[in-house]
């Protein structure tokens, strides 16, 4: 019965490394997936069907040696956190709470709640210790939608060009076309780099100052900065 038991437990633990796997790289080959769990091809197969009896989407990939990858869209337990890892993720959820993103540190602070429920006792002392021990400062710049943000990311990832309406230091507004590039936060502002059309040239944008919703257009191909982004002038 014992040999058993441990049998079922190995199992459990080994179907939720392959997962976690499953998770950190688009697709698996095979064989290396077999070899990081230290399981036969044979063997991945049979987990590999149980997670699909679980309804979790694992796809076959074709090959020469077939390969693995999940399916988007689903809900996936929580994954296994080493000592460092938890450490690392309250921090930055403790670290959230001094960001101008409307409504990111009440979100944090339910974060931080789940992810209690769910550590083991030795690592909920620590990050405990670290909750209390450590205070966010509120920064004194203005408050950012964080639809806004969502936004203007899936642009820089998706090369899409921006309209926006952009209110200058001077106070004047005027419509740009740009070419998303990267959002960079300072900690209390966050600014869009990007290539602006009409100006032929790297510039910097605050995200407060953008009126109102950017209006995606069409797709461009991504052009080499001969000089930093970072470094263009503010707009």
């Amino acid at each position: 019965m014992r040999a058993i038991i441990e049998s079922v437990r190995d199992t459990s633990a080994r179907l939720l490394r392959l997962l976690g796997l499953l998770q950190v790289r688009p697709e698996w080959p095979g064989p290396e997936l077999a070899e990081r769990l230290g399981v036969t091809v044979r063997t991945l197969r049979r987990d590999v069907r149980r997670l699909r009896d679980l309804d979790y989407p694992v796809h076959s990939v074709p090959g020469v040696a077939g390969g693995y990858r999940l399916g988007r869209g689903q809900a996936l337990p929580p994954l296994l956190l080493a000592d460092d890892e938890a450490i690392a993720v309250v921090v930055s959820l403790r670290s959230a709470a001094s960001h101008t993103v409307a409504g990111l540190s009440e979100a944090s602070v339910t974060a931080l709640a789940k992810l209690d429920q769910v550590l083991p006792a030795r690592l909920r002392e620590r990050t405990a210790a670290l909750q209390e021990a450590t205070v966010a400062l509120t920064g004194p710049g203005p408050v950012i939608d964080p639809s806004q943000l969502a936004a203007l990311a899936a642009a820089c990832r998706r090369h899409q060009r921006l309209r926006l309406r952009y209110r200058d230091r001077s106070g004047s507004d005027s419509s740009r076309i740009v070419e998303p590039y990267r959002l960079v936060s300072t900690g209390y502002r966050w600014y869009l780099m990007a290539f602006d059309v009409a100006r032929a040239g790297w510039r910097t944008f605050r995200v407060d100052r953008i009126i109102g919703s950017a209006e995606a257009g069409q797709r461009f191909v991504p052009r080499e900065a001969r000089t930093s982004p970072c470094s263009s002038r503010p707009s």
